[in-house]
């Protein structure tokens, strides 16, 4: 079977799965799919074990043949951010542009510190030593959130717009960053030589200040040729031909892709929908990118659903993982925790913000790619297990708990606003 042969068949079951979670489930669409992808996967080993259905060999060589590294990050990840960076509001996301900054930056390096060296000490208890630069990649590629399918829950639970704001921001944002992290600390692994952190560090701003630079002229770029021409056809193909060639030409050039289609989505979904698109233009784009990131979010999560198929079954691993779920957690609570002390000072936060922003960081497909992208080992093999259970855990359990934490949060703040109508003190809010 080629390539043709695996898309039809990951897209035939995204329809599948997304019309009987529509009818039937009735969960979040991309928590939906991924468990009932999840759930296939797991019936195919269980049968294939017992020898009833021994067709799970075959499934797994099938996924085998896609690259999901490739497939993700030189493929759907531009369109998924692109897509996601055109509804931000510009405002709102200068309005909370240093506590997003903060935790994109900062929080993604101190998660990557926190998790590397607790993956270190409990790989070493379960008698898998691995070298530190190898759980220090494992901090890099798990500490980058990717909250697809809670923004749509923080929405609907009616969430603060000042909350929606800093976890949208902070995902786009914290994926590039992630990604420029983890490069970083594979260029030491790949010389073989002691993590040199002055390199490290010019790496991070060539790659990510670069990134920012390229995709906010690439979207000034779009926003010309786009105010010039009034024919919608054109202007979806002058916004597809700027991802699809953007974020090729920021590889080229050796600077952060990610975040330069996020930087052009951003000009282009606030400058350019106001000034260089007409309202018959703004429904047919809004519709084309809201079609693609729909399309791209159920084959994505179906694919991540069935990929535990050509996991290494090695029952050390799965300790391990369930070992690291809290610890993960707990590193992204001190990385949030400690962005926002720093800020609380000049910045407004509402109680329960650290709790949400911990819950809802929710880790995604890019954690899973970048983990296959290490080289072919032992050490591959584990960090692979461990960030499946982790992804895996985040989007069934946090997404499908977020909601109710978000319901609960905005009670909450319905009574403070209440308190503070009766007894205007002035003092701050707690952001615990």
């Amino acid at each position: 079977m080629g390539f043709y042969d695996l898309t039809a068949v990951l897209v035939t079951l995204a329809a599948f799965f997304s019309y009987v979670n529509y009818r039937s489930i009735r969960l979040p669409t991309t928590i939906g799919l991924m468990a009932m992808s999840l759930a296939m996967s797991l019936g195919l080993l269980l049968l294939g074990g017992t020898g009833l259905l021994p067709i799970e060999d075959q499934v797994a060589h099938l996924l085998g043949r896609m690259n999901f590294h490739d497939t993700l990050m030189h493929g759907m990840l531009s369109f998924l951010l692109f897509a996601g960076a055109q509804h931000v509001n510009f405002s709102d996301l200068l309005s909370r542009k240093w506590i997003i900054s903060l935790l994109a930056t900062g929080g993604v390096v101190v998660s990557t510190v926190l998790v590397g060296g607790l993956t270190w000490l409990t790989l070493h208890f379960f008698g898998l030593d691995l070298p530190l630069i190898y759980c220090l990649l494992f901090g890099a590629l798990i500490s980058p959130t990717d909250p697809i399918a809670v923004l749509g829950i923080m929405k609907k639970a009616g969430a603060p717009k000042d909350l929606e704001t800093t976890m949208a921001g902070e995902s786009l944002f914290n994926d590039g960053m992630g990604v420029v992290v983890f490069l970083a600390m594979l260029s030491v692994l790949h010389e073989g030589g002691a993590p040199d952190m002055k390199e490290i560090g010019k790496l991070l701003v060539v790659e990510a200040g670069g990134g920012l630079l390229f995709g906010t002229a690439l979207g000034y770029l779009c926003y010309q040729m786009l105010k010039r021409v009034d024919k919608y056809q054109v202007e979806v193909l002058i916004t597809l031909a700027t991802v699809v060639g953007g974020y090729r030409l920021a590889e080229l050039i050796h600077v952060s892709a990610p975040l330069a289609i996020v930087a052009a989505g951003l000009l282009v979904g606030n400058h350019g929908r106001h000034f260089g698109m007409s309202p018959l233009t703004r429904r047919h784009l809004d519709s084309f990118w809201e079609l693609i990131d729909e399309v791209l979010n159920a084959v994505l999560f179906v694919l991540i659903g069935l990929e535990v198929l050509i996991l290494p079954h090695d029952m050390r691993y799965i300790a391990a993982t369930l070992v690291m779920i809290p610890l993960v957690l707990l590193a992204r609570y001190l990385s949030v925790a400690a962005g926002v002390k720093a800020l609380q000072a000049r910045l407004h936060f509402r109680r329960g913000t650290i709790r949400i922003l911990t819950w809802g960081g929710l880790r995604g497909g890019i954690s899973v790619a970048l983990a296959l992208s290490l080289p072919a080992g032992s050490e591959r093999n584990a960090l692979v297990t461990i960030t499946y259970g982790i992804m895996a855990f985040s989007i069934l359990v946090q997404g499908l708990t977020i909601g109710r934490m978000v319901s609960r949060f905005v009670g909450e703040v319905n009574d403070e606003q209440e308190d503070i109508e009766d007894d205007n003190s002035g003092e701050p809010l707690e952001a615990h």
